[in-house]
């Protein structure tokens, strides 16, 4: 290593350090002190035999099928945040020490691909915490677990505290903090080519499809262009897309139906979980639920979008303004901390869509919803529908809604309680855990900074080393990712609202 790549690396961990304060080491301590309890009390549960996979294979299957999930969900996530990061830089800065992140965006960063990798992720991500839900959520609310009071297993296990609080902190906030500034190091390596690929052939399978078309509905009624670095389609690429596109909206229209006709029935798993709830009800909460993770994937779209205007241009409204009060008043750490409690937020409400999504019905019974095959109903019964439905009603649609209408969505009353409840949930610290364990992953892992590798973005701008690639229109759900070689507030307060600027 070079002295200029020691003055590099040197200079990269002072930067990006987080300075420790008795406040900040209590906050890591309780939360890594929930994280081992909630580990703790889902295998508990998972060995009475009281999750649907457990009950339906064996405990120890529920718990190395949670184990993957999480790992891959790791990936899924950090993946995107490098991914995002990336385009910017000029590949050839990497391509002789990092072969397989070059392979990554040699795929990811020619035409469209960007957008189609983020479109298949977003379902993976539902995808993958529906599955950790079947692993790690009770069927049967009564059953002993550790000999817990009946007000903690509600906590942790019916409202899914524990699920959410694992969740979060192993298979998304670490795996972000890392990939956010080690963009290059965390995606070196065959699992997140394969993790790219995978997303590439979700989306190719066209059962997100449907999204296309509400983007192009958007378009229209905003008078926004579709960006596209790709011809247009003609022909039989034209055929089969919008072939796909009509798949989907059949797809969706299935996944609607049984979902809508098993709520009212009382044949989802939230009749058992919550049997105080009519069917009506449950129906109506299942869409306040979609339309509160809409809202969250939503306003992070908005607010990066505004992020670099004027504040006399941020809000037009009361409530408009007084988002952009809170969201970006002080030195601006307020724009990191809604995004940590926004995760928290709509992990929580995926998991409870997923209870409302999960049918109970036996096999074999006769009972089958719509007279479907005793397989099929086994496999419905697991919710998977309640993937498709949340990526394209609750997820993707909403973004596409934002980027189009970003000022509206500030406007919105909703978006400045939605903003409060995920400063507060930040600011309890629920996931602070996350940071230690960051830095664990990353000593282990020897990961280094981005600018250890390619400086950073000032002094590649400076060397005329950065790339003209204009790639990635679709910012996705989760994380939006920063420029490769940046300082950013997720390491803690930073001094002035233009550093945000500079790093959205």
């Amino acid at each position: 290593m070079t002295d200029q790549d020691d003055t590099h690396k040197a200079g990269a961990e002072d930067s990006h350090d987080v300075k420790l304060t008795p406040f900040t080491v209590f906050r890591y301590v309780a939360s890594i002190g929930m994280l081992i309890f909630s580990i703790i009390i889902v295998g508990a549960l998972m060995f009475t035999g009281n999750t649907r996979v457990a009950k339906d294979a064996h405990p120890w299957v529920a718990l190395i099928v949670c184990i993957l999930a999480i790992v891959w969900l790791s990936m899924i996530e950090g993946q995107q945040a490098s991914l995002v990061g990336l385009p910017p830089v000029d590949p050839d800065l990497y391509k002789d020490t990092h072969p397989l992140t070059y392979k990554n965006a040699a795929l990811a960063f020619k035409g469209d691909n960007l957008d189609r990798y983020l479109m298949g992720r977003q379902f993976m991500v539902l995808l993958v915490v529906f599955v950790i839900n079947q692993c790690s959520s009770p069927l049967d609310p009564s059953v002993d677990v550790l000999g817990l009071p009946d007000g903690v297993k509600f906590v942790f296990l019916d409202i899914g505290l524990a699920m959410i609080v694992f969740t979060c902190i192993l298979g998304q906030l670490t795996t972000q903090v890392n990939a956010s500034h080690m963009m290059i190091d965390y995606v070196n390596n065959y699992f997140a080519l394969f993790t790219l690929y995978t997303a590439m052939a979700v989306e190719f399978s066209g059962i997100m499809h449907s999204s296309y078309l509400i983007q192009n509905i958007l378009s229209a009624i905003s008078g926004k262009p579709i960006i596209s670095n790709e011809p247009p389609r003609t022909g039989f690429t034209f055929a089969f897309f919008w072939g796909r596109v009509l798949m989907s909206l059949a797809i969706l229209g299935f996944c609607l139906a049984v979902t809508i006709v098993a709520l009212l029935n009382g044949d989802t798993s939230v009749a058992v979980k919550y049997p105080g709830i009519p069917p009506g009800l449950a129906l109506v909460l299942l869409f306040v639920f979609m339309a509160i993770v809409g809202m969250l994937e939503g306003m992070q779209i908005a607010f990066f979008a505004v992020a670099k205007l004027p504040a006399s241009e941020r809000g037009t409204s009361f409530f408009g303004r007084k988002t952009c009060d809170l969201l970006f008043k002080g030195n601006g750490q307020n724009l990191p901390g809604f995004m940590i409690g926004r995760q928290l937020t709509v992990v929580c409400s995926f998991f409870l869509v997923g209870s409302f999504t999960s049918l109970t019905i036996e096999p074999g019974t006769g009972n089958n919803i719509f007279g479907v095959s005793d397989g099929a109903q086994a496999f419905l019964n697991y919710g998977f529908q309640g993937a498709v439905i949340t990526t394209i009603l609750a997820s993707i649609s909403w973004q596409l809604a934002a980027s189009a209408f970003p000022i509206a969505f500030l406007n919105n009353p909703v978006t400045y309680v939605l903003l409060v409840v995920a400063l507060f949930l930040e600011f309890t610290g629920l996931c602070s855990g996350a940071w230690v364990l960051a830095r664990l992953q990353k000593s282990i892992c020897k990961f280094q900074y981005d600018e250890v590798y390619i400086g950073t973005p000032e002094e590649r701008t400076d060397k005329e080393m950065t790339a003209a690639q204009d790639v990635g229109h679709l910012t996705g759900g989760g994380f939006a990712g920063h420029l490769a070689g940046s300082h950013d507030a997720l390491d803690g307060p930073i001094k002035s609202k233009d550093a945000i600027d500079a790093a959205a």
